[in-house]
């Protein structure tokens, strides 16, 4: 089907392109992978390594991606055949945009299913349900929740309503909007719990735990779960940050604005350490405890402190927003694709998409439950549609980008768009060329 004829949005400002982009980049991967995988990888050491390969990877594919969304000025499979024609390259090239796309549409299925035990766990927090049954045994609130279709079900549908209404509303009336409301207050729930974590015996022991490395404990395993975690928490290789893209105007700088993202990302991240790491210590307990550090191990903590109720139902909402951050944004690239390429007006393409990420969601939901059974290549559809993506699809269309630009966009063209010097231009080749895709080739073959 011919595009049809619209006026593309723009964004309002560089300040509401680098919040909207933030929040993308700041979602539970910062609140809740980053500092289980601290956690579990050595403390600082892992910090450092992290700080590293997202300069060196996450930063350039970063790049890459805004520069063929704002060159292309449209949905990320459109923005990736236009600039591979004006560079008389393969329309192939077009697949990756098609993987970017197809990427947050499945991630978006099963991270609205975590969006909602992250509302669930807030609404349990504020009501005493999750100190009360967290406080009896380890973990034993996530487990009944799991338990429950139906429980599930109403809050991942609640999430999936919030975070259509949000998009639907478009570029400046939706994604801006919630990016300059629900970044603020995320900032502010952070440094109220680190505040909180200065009054705890346990402060001294995470700062020593999150500044202070051990040397002897970088190994390979860490070095590739930093690199890992480099690349995915950017939002990258899931066509949003070329859809992002598409509504920049010429003026920005997208080196400048890209370090801007990634020292922002990278704070929040370090920040979220430090507000959690201060009440497990404090509480004795395990700061290796994995994925289940935020949704079992933390509800036994704040059970067992003053004001742990405030602190919870505070903490699980500064979750709720972050994961929110990400869902809008996980969102665009589908609405944005449906909305250029389908006679439907912005809120019906925003609708189908939802709607369709909701279906999808339910089986996912139902993999804890009622369809614990069916497990296709030995996992259930909540962990079939997480290793597709995260092993597979994002790392794929990240390498991508990265070499797309780096090897098939003519130099003339990236200087014009990154406004580099002879420096500048020899140090983004190196990385664009060889650094980055082969990092990225690393993390590929090391998941497998």
């Amino acid at each position: 089907m011919a595009n049809k004829t619209h006026t593309h949005a723009q964004w309002s400002s560089r300040t509401a392109f680098v919040l909207a982009a933030t929040g993308s980049a700041v979602g539970l991967g910062n609140i809740w992978k980053f500092p289980y995988m601290v956690g579990e990888s050595g403390g600082a050491v892992f910090v450092l390594v992290y700080l590293c390969c997202i300069a060196l990877i996450g930063l350039p594919i970063l790049v890459s991606e805004w520069l063929v969304g704002r060159r292309g000025q449209s949905n990320p499979i459109n923005s990736m055949l236009k600039v591979s024609r004006d560079e008389g390259r393969s329309p192939a090239w077009a697949l990756v945009g098609l993987a970017g796309v197809l990427g947050s549409f499945l991630i978006l299925s099963f991270y609205s299913v975590v969006g909602g035990w992250s509302l669930n766990y807030t609404w349990g927090s504020a009501t005493g349900g999750v100190g009360e049954s967290a406080g009896v045994a380890l973990g034993d609130y996530f487990g009944a929740l799991l338990e429950q279709p139906w429980t599930l079900f109403g809050w991942h549908t609640l999430f999936m309503i919030v975070t259509f209404a949000i998009v639907a509303c478009g570029v400046k009336g939706g994604l801006e909007r919630a990016a300059k409301w629900l970044m603020p207050l995320l900032i502010v729930a952070l440094v109220v719990l680190i505040g909180y974590g200065t009054t705890t015996t346990g402060f001294g022991q995470a700062a020593d735990f999150m500044f202070s490395p051990d040397w002897s404990k970088l190994n390979g395993s860490v070095v590739l779960a930093a690199l890992g975690h480099a690349f995915f928490t950017l939002s990258l290789g899931m066509g949003i940050m070329m859809a992002y893209g598409s509504y920049l105007g010429q003026d920005v700088d997208l080196i400048k604005t890209a370090r801007t993202v990634v020292i922002l990302d990278t704070v929040i991240a370090l920040a979220a350490g430090m507000a959690i790491f201060p009440v497990v210590f404090a509480n004795g307990q395990d700061a290796g405890s994995g994925p289940g550090l935020i949704f079992a191990t933390l509800p036994v903590a704040f059970a067992d402190m003053p004001a742990g109720m405030l602190f919870g139902t505070l903490f699980f909402a500064l979750l709720t927003i972050a994961a929110l951050t990400s869902a809008i944004s996980l969102l665009e690239p589908v609405t944005e694709f449906l909305e250029e390429r389908t006679p439907l007006p912005r809120i019906g393409a925003a609708l189908v998409a939802a709607l369709a990420a909701w279906a999808l969601g339910i089986a996912a939901l139902l993999s804890f439950n009622l369809w614990s059974g069916f497990t296709p290549f030995g996992l259930g559809v909540f962990d079939l549609l997480d290793t597709l993506t995260a092993k597979f699809m994002l790392p794929l269309t990240g390498l991508g980008a990265i070499v797309f630009v780096g090897w098939f966009v003519k130099s003339e063209g990236v200087n014009q768009e990154l406004a580099l010097g002879g420096t500048g231009e020899m140090i983004w080749r190196i990385v664009s060329r060889f650094v980055a895709p082969i990092g990225v080739i690393v993390v590929f073959v090391s998941s497998l």
